[in-house]
């Protein structure tokens, strides 16, 4: 087929600043061929698996009208399958945490390069608005977005879309015509149907397929992605969605023997059940033994880094005796569940360190002066209450690996979050003890509290190469759910 555009190899950045470059997303801006995986995000958060099941039988069917009878309706049907009767709430809430951090690991490396030479963006897409606007505008700069529009009634998607109809061919020309007076600079296109807009511009490129073509890695995004959602480690590819789908029935059992394992069994044979079960757990470092009974001694205080809600229990898993927790928030079914005692925090400053002081009269406690968890190689700001009330303090890093499922979640249900992590086939915890915190940097030995906090979290980034940084809970909730995480 004779393609009457250079391709974008072709199209030089320079002096494009104050021009006005337009682009397709699917495999132009990104790489991928196929929207499947995007809808499948969308299709597993707001409906679970049964609507994910769902989609993934009538993806050939959607592929097929795609290819064969009309782009616009095989569209229609992903948008169907994956929407009908989500609230409206729910899948902007995806948009919002969910889809950005797989949109950034998709992005084609060469539109990029001209994309970003100038500070005028817009696009065009066959998508749905409400599931790429958010992305585009907020990490890639684009000024206008125009995509398909989705009906919605009394707060939920129908699964149908409005007038004019799926973004495709001339309707993406009319889009266009409607946006500019003038002939926009440059048009980046993919595919035929990209055609008609791409004529319209002053120069056009196409952005061919290449599946040599790298995604740009995500250290070249204008705005780092720090916070993401989801349950999903990797994009769910059709292949992907299937596997996951017929794994979970199993998964699920798998994680309630390893829970049963962790309720029932002495903590000092956890570990070995957990091994026999496919978990990998390593140790590093020397523990403190635990405090002597009958004395005055006071218990040691593990400022832990924090990745699940798990990071407790494998702690406790690791010396081989259960250790007393304190949590900033945890679900009813994750209180009842846990081997280890667990003590809410009141968020009132001095009744919290009073309760502290007298955890850890009885024995040993654990503290995760995060306050949440973050799944990037970061360590958010940590809080220095655990400071001011001891100078016995252990700094220990945890860091852990998923392959199909994370553990955590700030949208969903965190009653879940265990069972998510317990699911994956060979889970990884790895619990590294540091030397106990010398005297002269204790509070102790004359150091600010905030100083002491500052401290540790500096030992514990350098012990995993993850960076400090002044993030908290609630830039987290903010950026996630859109509250500052207050339960």
């Amino acid at each position: 087929m004779f393609i009457p555009f250079s391709t974008i190899k072709k199209c030089s950045s320079r002096g494009r600043e104050d021009q006005t470059i337009v682009a397709n997303l699917d495999s132009a801006i990104l790489c991928s061929l196929s929207s499947f995986p995007y809808f499948a995000l969308v299709a597993f958060e707001t409906g679970g698996i049964l609507r994910l099941l769902f989609l993934l039988v009538v993806a050939p069917l959607a592929g097929f009208l795609h290819y064969f009878i009309s782009e616009s309706v095989g569209i229609q049907v992903l948008i169907f399958a994956s929407m009908a009767g989500a609230k409206v709430s729910d899948i902007e809430s995806v948009a919002r945490a969910v889809l950005p951090r797989f949109y950034a690991e998709d992005l084609h490396p060469e539109t990029w390069r001209v994309l970003s030479a100038s500070r005028r963006r817009y696009v065009l897409t066959a998508n749905p608005t409400i599931m790429v606007e958010s992305f585009l505008k907020e990490y890639l700069g684009v000024d206008v977005v125009v995509g398909t529009e989705i009906e919605i009634r009394n707060g939920r998607a129908t699964g149908f879309v409005r007038q004019p109809g799926v973004l495709v061919g001339e309707k993406k020309a009319a889009a266009l015509g409607e946006m500019f007076d003038k002939s926009p600079h440059i048009g980046l296109g993919s595919a035929c149907s990209d055609f008609p807009f791409m004529k319209l511009c002053k120069e056009a490129y196409i952005v061919p397929h290449d599946t040599k073509v790298n995604p740009m890695s995500r250290d070249q995004l204008p705005k780092p992605i720090i916070f993401h959602d989801g349950r999903f480690v990797q994009r769910p590819t059709p292949l992907r969605a299937l596997i996951i789908i017929l794994y979970i029935p199993a998964g699920f059992l798998l994680a309630c023997l390893r829970l049963a394992a962790g309720i029932l069994l002495p903590m000092r044979y956890v570990y070995f059940v957990l091994h026999a079960l496919g978990m990998r757990i390593t140790v590093k470092g020397t523990a403190p033994p635990p405090p002597e009974k009958y004395t005055r001694q006071s218990g040691v205080l593990f400022a832990s880094s924090h990745r699940t809600l798990l990071d407790p229990i494998f702690l406790s898993i690791s010396l081989g005796r259960p250790v007393t927790a304190v949590t900033y928030s945890l679900s009813r079914l994750s209180e009842i569940l846990s081997p280890i005692k667990t003590v809410p925090l009141s968020r009132n400053r001095e009744q919290d360190a009073a309760m502290i002081k007298k955890l850890l009269e009885e024995g040993d406690l654990v503290i995760c002066p995060e306050g949440t968890t973050c799944r990037e190689p970061i360590l958010l700001r940590f809080s220095s209450l655990f400071a001011e009330i001891t100078d016995q303090i252990v700094p220990v890093a945890v860091e852990n690996k998923m392959t199909m499922f994370h553990g955590t979640t700030a949208r969903g249900w965190k009653g879940m979050d265990s069972f998510y992590f317990l699911m994956n086939p060979s889970p990884a915890y790895q619990i590294t003890f540091l030397q106990k915190l010398p005297q002269e940097f204790t509070c102790t030995g004359g150091k600010s509290s905030h100083d002491v906090a500052n401290h540790i979290q500096k030992l514990i980034a350098s012990t995993l190469s993850y960076e400090c940084t002044s993030f908290t809970r609630k830039d987290k909730y903010l950026a996630l759910t859109g509250n500052d995480g207050t339960v």
